[in-house]
């Protein structure tokens, strides 16, 4: 019997309704099969209900086994407004940020495949700040276990997607004892791994690595500041934020969504690129497939990464973000025959 697996939905703000309902249509082509149940949250909910989060959110989150999310908006102008994506990571404790680059022929800068596995929960993004006497503090939290826990999530991903190396990102020949810790246990958790290579880089190194020889990175483990700084160095080597999605793993559940803003400026206008969003949805296939060993589910993974990447190097149907004039619907629709007609 195939099992119907119930996913979240998170539309988002800005562009995410329309790239979230692109996603879902493209997994009803793939067959997928789920049950969906809405979630509300963000700025466009806050505006129309007065709460930045539905009531009874995190108990409707409960049995699910995924959530799929467009992106949410925090305004600069509403201090009362916290961020949302920070209180779902909090709250569901989703401790690891996967964030895949892979290269598009003709497109990219370079040819490469390598991955950024951001810890999530801590670091300068706990929020602890104080203003005294006009100086501004700020407090980074670097911990034992939440070191562990996102290495050892990073050698066995690497180990279960065919990567070699996994490089610890780090500045700790200046952050001696935040860094330091995150270098040290890296390092030991290392030594339960011996058949993949373990190896280190400053940050800044990082940095023109990416940039400069992309080729020769495998997987790179970072604290959270540094990640998500990386991550976006590394969506413009790949050639766009709007081709980059991203996995946020817990315990007990994981979050799917794109990388990109919620692009206020374009929202409604059906020019949405949504390849972040269906890149997000092809990364939950293959995270419920490796966690339920259903093997379909990485066989449609790989369905749709070979449409998505067909569309880009080959048939260039490219919303104007990436220099085309196709609609989010062109994009939809070209996958969906192509997934259709097996034609990938």
């Amino acid at each position: 019997m195939v099992k119907k697996y119930r996913v979240g939905i998170l539309k988002g703000d800005g562009i995410g309704p329309e790239i979230v309902q692109a996603a879902v249509d493209v997994l009803n082509a793939l067959e997928f099969e789920a049950e969906y149940i809405e979630l509300h949250a963000g700025y466009e909910y806050f505006r129309k209900s007065g709460k930045a989060i539905q009531d009874g959110f995190f108990d409707a989150v409960k049995g699910l086994d995924a959530i799929l999310k467009g992106p949410l908006y925090t305004p600069p102008h509403e201090k009362e407004f916290r961020s949302i994506n920070v209180l779902l990571r909090k709250e569901l404790d989703l401790y690891a940020n996967v964030r895949p680059f892979r290269s598009y022929k003709g497109f990219s800068l370079k040819e490469f495949n390598f991955v950024i596995v951001r810890e999530n929960t801590e670091d300068l993004y706990t929020g602890f700040e104080f203003l005294y006497r006009g100086v501004a503090l700020a407090l980074k939290v670097i911990s034992y276990d939440g070191v562990r826990r996102v290495s050892e999530f990073a050698f066995s991903y690497a180990r279960s997607n065919g990567f070699n190396r996994v490089t610890v990102v780090h500045k700790a020949n200046i952050l001696r004892i935040s860094d330091g810790l995150f270098r040290e246990v890296f390092f030991d958790i290392a030594k339960n791994y011996p058949e993949v290579q373990a190896d280190e880089l400053i940050v800044d190194t990082a940095g023109y690595i990416i940039v400069k020889n992309p080729e020769r990175l495998g997987v790179l483990v970072t604290p959270n500041l540094y990640g998500d700084i990386l991550a976006d160095v590394a969506a413009a080597v790949v050639g766009s934020l709007g081709l980059c999605g991203s996995a946020q793993i817990g315990r007990d559940i994981a979050v799917f969504e794109p990388v990109h803003g919620v692009a206020l400026d374009i929202a409604g206008k059906g020019v949405a690129n949504p390849i972040g969003e269906l890149e997000s949805a092809k990364l939950m296939l293959i995270h419920l497939s490796n966690k339920y060993s259903d093997r379909k589910l990485y066989e449609k993974a790989l369905v749709l990464e070979r449409a998505i990447h067909k569309i880009v190097e080959e048939l260039r149907i490219l919303t104007p973000d990436l220099g085309g004039n196709s609609k989010t619907s062109d994009v939809v629709n070209s996958i969906t025959k192509l997934i259709q007609s097996n034609n990938t």
